[in-house]
């Protein structure tokens, strides 16, 4: 295949704790190196990953997720493949999954659904992200490109033109659009694309990372999939659809029941709401999340579910049959996909485990309700920083053990460095506020 697309470089990618897309590039001539599972990096140097003496790892190509990118020259095509991180197995040993990538992590818990009998855990994920005019040098800034809202059109959704771009591009590396369109705020975007398996859907929200970011450079802009890079206008989430499959049967669908939802998708609801605060860290990641993270912007804030209201954390939407899920809406673009994913099937599942027992749906507004109304309804809140979202997660003993105390230690360390750094940093604001009244 390499030598039909002419291709010259291949990218071995990975994700790091962080979700950050790392890569080694190495000729073509070197692949059969490659496939056999004899490309080695310095492990010490990617963050979270091992110490300096511990610092050989091994990349494993999983050969499913080779893709030509479209917009690499004819002369000297690039490939990718997306690989897991091993670790040597000491002087004889084989090498084995290093405990810490965040792909591996993934793998495991859906290993233990597999080991509850099921088949499948399909993710249909809808990243959303904003659009800014580079400047002069090519620098982002924060002049937006249009004025468009949602589901507008030309003249006003300027951002049209480039859209269609990054769909074409997505279309010739194999995904399936179904639709993409103006999000709510201006120069705010979503392109949703098809359902998949777990471990394929997080590899498709990297690799569409990628190409949006690629594809918005050539339009002269600069795309972010920062939660919150406006005040006053709605975040970018990336609401997660989940459904868990016995087989061809969706597992969450019974139609002898009221709502045709089964009792699994109910034990999964509850174990998702019952597990929220812990993997908030997880699915909202940074700092700048929980500027997201508040009332008024459709953003979720409070631990509830409804068919059909959109301010709780999770919503059913009215589909059924092998199409029935459950939406969580909190989670933002700016998660590792491995981790969020990981983190919250491993909630769902204690759900089911323990047979949990899910609330009564919250069908009014929750916005609208007063303080007291949510303390007689039960309604919690999700944590309300990065600095209260870590210490969720560190409270929750199901997600600690699932994840893995590597690499919970090594996000704890990195998180609560990043909360240190903007809890001791003087902001605009503070200034503006204070500097001429005090």
């Amino acid at each position: 295949m390499a030598e039909e697309e002419n291709v010259k470089f291949i990218r071995l990618q990975f994700t790091d704790l962080q979700g950050i897309i790392k890569n080694v590039e190495i000729p073509v001539d070197q692949l059969q190196k490659a496939l056999d599972n004899k490309m080695m990096f310095d492990g010490s140097s990617i963050q979270g990953f091992v110490r300096v003496e511990e610092s050989d790892m091994y990349l494993y190509p999983d050969l499913n997720t080779w893709v030509v990118f479209p917009w690499t020259p004819e002369k000297g095509k690039v490939a990718r493949l997306i690989c897991d991180i091993y670790e040597p197995g000491g002087t004889r040993g084989e090498p084995r999954p290093f405990s810490g990538d965040p792909r591996g992590i993934l793998k495991r818990v859906l290993k233990e659904a597999e080991e509850m009998g099921y088949t499948a855990f399909n993710i249909g994920p809808e990243p959303e992200f904003f659009l800014f005019k580079n400047d002069e040098k090519g620098e982002p800034t924060l002049e937006l490109n249009d004025k468009g809202g949602y589901f507008d059109l030309a003249p006003t959704d300027l951002g049209e033109n480039c859209r269609r771009d990054i769909v074409l591009e997505l279309e010739d590396m194999g995904f399936e659009i179904e639709a993409s369109h103006h999000e709510v705020a201006p120069g705010q975007h979503e392109i949703d694309f098809e359902y998949a398996d777990a471990i394929t859907a997080c590899d498709n929200i990297q690799t569409f990372k990628l190409v949006v970011k690629t594809i918005a450079r050539k339009h002269g802009l600069h795309a972010t999939f920062m939660p919150k890079p406006l005040y006053g206008v709605a975040g970018s989430g990336m609401h997660c659809n989940m459904s868990l499959f016995r087989g061809n049967e969706n597992a969450f669908f019974d139609d002898a029941t009221e709502t045709q939802l089964s009792e699994t998708a109910m034990q999964f609801l509850a174990g998702i709401l019952d597990h929220s605060p812990g993997f908030t860290a997880l699915t909202n990641p940074i700092v700048n999340s929980y500027k997201r993270l508040v009332p008024g912007y459709e953003a979720p804030v409070y631990i509830a579910w409804s068919m059909q209201n959109r301010s709780p954390l999770v919503r059913i939407p009215s589909s059924r049959g092998l199409s029935t899920r459950v939406e969580v809406r909190s989670p933002d673009p700016a998660a590792n996909p491995y981790l969020a994913m990981a983190s919250m099937l491993a909630a769902g599942l204690d759900g089911i485990k323990r047979k949990m027992k899910a609330p009564e749906a919250m069908d009014r507004n929750i916005y609208d309700m007063g303080v007291k109304e949510r303390k007689e309804e039960n309604i919690h809140q999700l944590p309300s920083n990065l600095r209260e979202a870590i210490d969720a997660l560190l409270d929750d003993q199901v997600l600690v053990e699932k994840i893995g105390e590597h690499a919970i230690n090594h996000f704890v360390e990195a998180k609560e460095i990043e909360w240190d750094m903007f809890r001791m940093q003087v902001h605009p604001w503070e200034r503006e506020q204070y500097l001429s009244q005090y």
